[in-house]
């Protein structure tokens, strides 16, 4: 039976696009326009529209689809009980390719109109140095945007160009809401982007400090990326010819710091929460969620598992993210509000073991480098000072060196990674037959690991045993 496709009552004729996105990506397009695409039925919100700014050469093939469809997609809610439903989303007004437009991106940003610049652009992207908590002004392309101001080709570059002209015509001030997952992810984007303006243009840099908030947000949307075997099995279950449909969870969340300069769209008629601080919301999540689906990736891809729900299934790798959950991580996050924390992991487990959203375990192994630093080190570093039990976070780091070293599961088949924030050190580290080596990777350095004693020892352990028994053996050994 087919499914019903709920499309929306406004006309997007009348819609005016008041935010910039940047990075128009699966995630934003399951959570940011979801949102906002059922706020714009509402006849006093439809000054918030969005244009989607994409920056990237690998971009452009989403961008001609999207184009086509005059900006147009179908988004598949997956529910946990089996039954999907989905939407037609036309929050998204406009969409510029920077390779091919950049000065439209310029222009956009400087456009009285828009209030707002919203991001996902990954967690590495603030460029942001692991080791020193500071922006890296030596990346090759934020030199060239340094340099060459009026063709960026960074977001730090372009938003820059866009915010001197908005700053030259006077048109106000703006908002920079970063949505991505970071803590503190506003106060990560501030630092980024200043830093950026300050070496670039000292008086742009003095303007900002004045013109632009950054608040903080807590995103929540599993959202797995969509394979073309995707694309043919939504079109059939929905009825469409959609060239770029997205599919997700059924739960949502966005708590955002309501700290909006210009003005910001009603988002919380449709269950956005705004607060003041989001402190509390951001540690629950990243440390119970993103810390649990890096804890069970490496594990369970070296296991020969492919799908989160299959992999959450095996009651051994249930048992240890629970573990993980209540015995590791629960003593350092306080639960904000009025939440039930036991709920909450809950209903953790029962998302990852959504049939129906299926996440691909290779997507939570991506790009290791820039999760252990924000889902594992806070925690992990406190349990160390407390001298809490570390055999399950020991169990990881070796699983992990094992994913990266080795590259070939338990069942023998041979993998690719995907670590593009890894240096030519790192790599040194990874291929050393020291163990000990690979706990000075950039990822680690927010502490001195080789020093801590019972985490290395631990480590050492299985190392070897998931080098002599298999990485489901020696999880076996310490459930």
């Amino acid at each position: 039976m087919k499914t019903q496709v709920l499309s929306y009552n406004y006309n997007r004729e009348h819609i005016k696009p008041g935010i910039l996105h940047i990075g128009v990506g699966n995630f934003h397009r399951a959570h940011e326009e979801f949102y906002t695409n059922l706020l714009l039925e509402d006849p006093t919100q439809q000054d918030w529209g969005i244009c989607g700014a994409m920056l990237l050469p690998g971009d452009e093939r989403l961008y001609r689809i999207l184009e086509k469809q005059k900006k147009e997609y179908t988004l598949t809610i997956c529910g946990r009980d089996g039954k999907d439903q989905t939407y037609q989303i036309g929050s998204l007004i406009e969409l510029i390719w920077g390779i091919e437009n950049p000065a439209a991106i310029i222009n956009k940003i400087a456009d009285k109109n828009i209030h707002i610049i919203t991001l996902t652009i990954t967690e590495g992207g603030y460029n942001i140095a692991k080791a020193t908590n500071e922006f890296m002004l030596d990346n090759e392309n934020i030199k060239y945007d340094l340099a060459h101001p009026q063709s960026p080709k960074t977001t730090f570059g372009f938003v820059a160009e866009g915010l001197r002209k908005r700053k030259a015509v006077g048109n106000g001030p703006i908002t920079i809401l970063s949505c991505d997952n970071l803590q503190h992810n506003g106060n990560t984007a501030r630092k980024a982007f200043l830093s950026f303006f300050q070496a670039q243009d000292p008086e742009l840099a003095e303007w900002a400090t004045v013109n632009i908030t950054f608040p903080n947000s807590m995103v929540d949307r599993i959202t797995p990326s969509t394979q073309p075997e995707d694309i043919i099995r939504l079109n059939a279950q929905n009825g469409t010819q959609d060239g770029a449909p997205v599919y997700c969870e059924d739960f949502i969340q966005w708590v955002v710091e309501d700290k909006f300069i210009a003005g910001r769209p009603a988002w919380e008629k449709v269950g956005v929460e705004f607060t003041q601080d989001v402190t509390t919301y951001e540690n629950m999540k990243l440390s119970l969620l993103n810390a649990s689906h890096t804890l069970l990736s490496y594990p369970a891809f070296l296991s020969g598992y492919r799908k989160v729900d299959v992999a959450i299934s095996d009651e051994r790798i249930k048992k240890f993210v629970r573990g993980f959950m209540d015995i590791d991580i629960t003593p350092y996050v306080p639960a904000p509000g009025n939440m039930d924390l036991d709920l909450y992991k809950q209903t953790l487990i029962e998302r990852f073991g959504n049939h129906t959203v299926s996440d691909q375990v290779a997507r939570l192994c991506f790009d290791g480098a820039s999760k252990f630093p924000v889902y594992i080190m806070p925690n992990l570093i406190q349990m160390i000072r407390d001298r809490a039990n570390l055999t399950r976070q020991a169990y990881l780091f070796a699983a992990y060196r094992h994913y990266l070293k080795y590259k070939t599961d338990d069942n023998g088949t041979k993998f690719e990674i995907a670590e593009p924030w890894l240096t030519a050190t790192d790599d040194i580290l990874i291929a050393s037959n020291s163990p000990i080596d690979f706990l000075s990777l950039s990822p680690f350095q927010s502490t001195e690991l080789k020093a801590a004693d019972e985490f290395v020892e631990l480590y050492l352990q299985m190392v070897n045993a998931i080098k002599e028994k298999g990485t489901m053996s020696t999880l076996e050994s310490i459930l």
